[in-house]
């Protein structure tokens, strides 16, 4: 009964704190946006790539036999996602070297990105590991 109890606590503890890391980001992304002396939304267009990050993992460990084994599609499926991230790290850079955005909201979609996508791999990290669900079971 007290090992069931700690591991709810350790779940809800782990879920608190990603949340609160995942805020954190968004506020960081808003924050780029919002400020006055920015007050350019391009930025915003980063949230496709939070929200498309997570798909190729996603993919991979319902097709896959094993995520820790290495077949093509594992391989593939993390070229995407690093290309996602690549991406959502490239725009903000585009954008204000093109001077559509300041440098400052660029620093702080930046550090948006870097909190978010930590949030992203902790989510994997906590919740992905000890997954007894078998996808290749449907």
């Amino acid at each position: 009964m007290a090992g069931i109890r700690a591991m709810r606590l350790t779940i809800v503890t782990a879920l608190i704190g990603l949340a609160f890391l995942a805020s954190l980001g968004i506020t960081l992304l808003v924050l780029a946006c919002a400020l006055p002396q920015y007050n350019k939304w391009w930025p915003m267009f980063v949230l496709l790539f939070y929200f498309l990050s997570p798909i190729p993992t996603m993919i991979s460990r319902r097709f896959a036999e094993s995520i820790e084994a290495s077949s093509a599609l594992v391989e593939v499926c993390i070229f995407i996602t690093t290309c996602i991230v690549v991406s959502a790290y490239g725009l903000p850079m585009i954008l204000a070297r093109k001077a559509t955005i300041d440098w400052g909201a660029c620093g702080l979609v930046l550090a948006g990105n870097t909190v978010v996508f930590f949030t992203i791999l902790l989510f994997f990290f906590f919740f992905g590991r000890d997954d007894t669900f078998e996808y290749s079971t449907w």
